[in-house]
């Protein structure tokens, strides 16, 4: 045990303190219920489920943060330095052992019951007749591929890829399927439809992310990762890689331009007139 003697103490300090730790939890508070900095809109389906997910996640720690501050705030100007003797003690492990426990059981529930959205994006599969779009990541920008009106997506060749001469995939000119395929910087798509993206990277891990489809999902080299969904807003969004792929990083955005079917229609026949050309 551990004991000192103090003739005389001042409540200051830790009256100082509580007050700076409920401050501090106010303007949280008022800060998150006001949504002064706060997510754009989702516009897809499972982007409204993340965001209900996220806000029940939110509440349930926000409560025990308050909780917790407000406590902390409590026992800093109830045990107050006032002359008193200093007492040591060890603690209870039957309290540590139950907090653990429900803070564990708390956290695995939430995660289990986020996982119905995230798995509808990454397992569920798309509806039948979605459109197909293949997204490739390369220092340092992004190219979507559209199959064209033959509905094929052509042999990519490695060994032809060069960005200079306007094949920046790869296409194979030997395969007939190649030559319809349009290749464009920015990311095009009609509202209201299944949508599956095919992500890919020609050099090092990148990521998609467009943060009002709540999608974000790594581009690995080698591998073609798909994720779908269905955007119910017209609009224009930013594309940005959200993994750290080098010096121009910083650089690496494109836009998502999402049309109405007839607009979309019309924008895939343009495409396909300088194709021809």
């Amino acid at each position: 045990m551990l004991s000192r003697k103090s003739s005389s103490g001042s409540a200051a300090p830790a009256v100082l303190l509580a007050i700076v730790l409920l401050l501090l939890v106010g303007s949280t508070l008022y800060f998150h219920i006001a949504k002064t900095w706060w997510f754009p809109p989702a516009i897809t389906p499972v982007g409204h489920q993340i965001d209900q997910q996220f806000f029940l996640t939110f509440v349930i720690t926000g409560i025990v943060f308050v909780l917790a501050q407000i406590a902390l705030a409590w026992l800093v100007f109830r045990y107050r330095d006032h002359g008193q003797k200093a007492n040591f003690v060890r603690g209870n492990h039957a309290l540590e052992v139950i907090w653990t426990t429900i803070t564990l059981v708390v956290f695995v529930a939430l995660g289990v019951m986020a996982a119905r959205a995230w798995g509808e994006v990454h397992f569920g599969g798309p509806q039948p007749g979605a459109l197909q779009v293949e997204v490739t990541g390369v220092q340092f920008q992004w190219n979507f591929r559209y199959a064209g009106p033959d509905g094929k997506f052509g042999r990519i060749n490695p060994k032809g890829i060069d960005a200079s001469v306007g094949n920046p995939l790869g296409l194979d000119s030997n395969d007939p399927a190649s030559k319809d395929d349009i290749v464009v910087p920015d990311l095009y798509l009609p509202v209201n439809t299944p949508i599956e993206l095919m992500l890919r990277s020609q050099d090092v891990i990148h990521s998609f992310f467009v943060r009002e489809l709540r999608v974000k999902q790594d581009c690995v080299p080698g591998i073609i990762i798909p994720v779908h969904f269905e955007i119910e807003k017209t609009g224009d969004y930013e594309v940005t890689c959200n993994q750290l792929c080098g010096l121009g990083h910083y650089h690496m955005h494109a836009m998502l331009h999402v049309m109405s079917d007839a607009d979309f229609q019309q924008w895939e026949k343009k495409q396909e007139a300088q194709n021809a050309q």
